[in-house]
């Protein structure tokens, strides 16, 4: 809902209610996830060809030209190309060799000279990433991105690819907080296509937006989604690197269990459950024949231009379904001071 601003200078706090204009934080995150996986990607990428490339010159490294000097060498790289993934495509720069006497031509196995499309690389990425997997299943995971003919790499190369993405994520998770002050938080506990040692560990992901407007991945755990202890845990590291400032206001599904985390660790953040989850919860307790026309009414709510009009939008969801639909407006109503978190 909208009013007027309450931060001098800021676009998102508002007097009567704290809200964000047309977001949908469910596909909001995904997206902001996947433009971080792409980036995760692209440097996942570019480390095992750079890495291909070494191993292959210190293999040849005993090679001399008639001169005396090594027949083998870097000589740039080739022009930059995308390889198309189901997250999107990701920019790869492949190195050059030259070979001096002319006979031989380099081929990178890992990234083919025609490859184009890797269809299934959103499904192992997270895992390669954030979590690492061990030398032994990393040629089949390699295999899921590139396909039954990828090679390449060596263990030696791999455990240096593993430590180095261990390490970045290790730096990035140890980063100050300190100055950070957040408007808004989007939390949510995340499952990917991959499978790991416990089924019900998830990704515990944290996005949040400055006062500005801008927003930023905050934090990314492994943990139990509706795990209280697990989100302490996130939100005790924020508060040890320097984050003070309580959030404003944090945005999640009511079935996680950062709302009990939060009380304790940021008492003073105000809490609002996700229209999106509540609106699927509401819709699934009605027939498909009025889903479309019940979904619009829900819109009018969260998407009223003052709290006013919002409560009446409320009001008159109650009037038209409450006698046919009682369960689906008792799912509305419930918490539903949460849910537009007045102020």
């Amino acid at each position: 809902m909208k009013s007027k601003t309450n931060f001098t200078g800021d676009t998102l706090m508002k007097d009567d209610v704290i809200f964000l204009d047309k977001f949908h934080a469910t596909s909001e995150m995904k997206s902001f996830l996947e433009q971080t996986l792409r980036e995760g990607a692209r440097f996942l990428l570019q480390q095992a060809v750079e890495n291909e490339v070494n191993e292959y010159l210190e293999s040849m490294s005993s090679r001399t030209n008639s001169e005396g000097r090594k027949q083998f060498v870097r000589n740039g790289y080739q022009p930059e190309r995308e390889v198309q993934t189901g997250i999107g495509p990701i920019a790869v720069k492949q190195p050059r060799v030259r070979d001096k006497n002319g006979f031989t031509k380099y081929s990178s196995a890992i990234l083919p000279k025609y490859l184009r499309r890797a269809p299934s690389l959103e499904a192992v990425i997270p895992a390669l990433y954030l979590k690492g997997i061990s030398t032994n299943n990393f040629q089949e995971a390699l295999e899921a991105i590139m396909g039954k003919d990828a090679k390449g790499l060596s263990a030696a190369n791999i455990t240096r690819l593993k430590q180095s993405w261990d390490q970045e994520y290790k730096d990035w998770n140890k980063r100050s907080l300190e100055g950070k002050r957040y408007a808004y938080i989007w939390v949510d506990g995340i499952y990917f296509n991959v499978r790991l040692k416990d089924d019900r560990i998830c990704f515990l992901v944290i996005l949040g937006a400055l006062p500005n407007g801008k927003k930023e991945l905050i934090a990314i755990h492994n943990g139990y989604r509706e795990s209280k202890i697990s989100w302490t845990e996130v939100l005790e590291n924020l508060k040890r690197r320097g984050l003070c400032t309580p959030p404003e206001l944090a945005i999640g599904d009511g079935a996680l269990g950062f709302w009990s985390a939060i009380e304790e660790v940021f008492p003073k953040t105000k809490q609002q459950r996700c229209w999106v989850h509540k609106t699927a919860n509401v819709l699934d307790k009605m027939p498909k024949s009025v889903q479309v026309n019940a979904k619009k009414a829900i819109h009018e709510i969260y998407m009223a231009s003052t709290k006013e009009d919002g409560l009446a939008a409320f009001e008159t969801f109650l009037k038209t379904y409450r006698d046919k639909y009682p369960k689906a407006c008792a799912c509305l109503e419930k918490r539903y001071d949460q849910k537009l978190c007045l102020r």
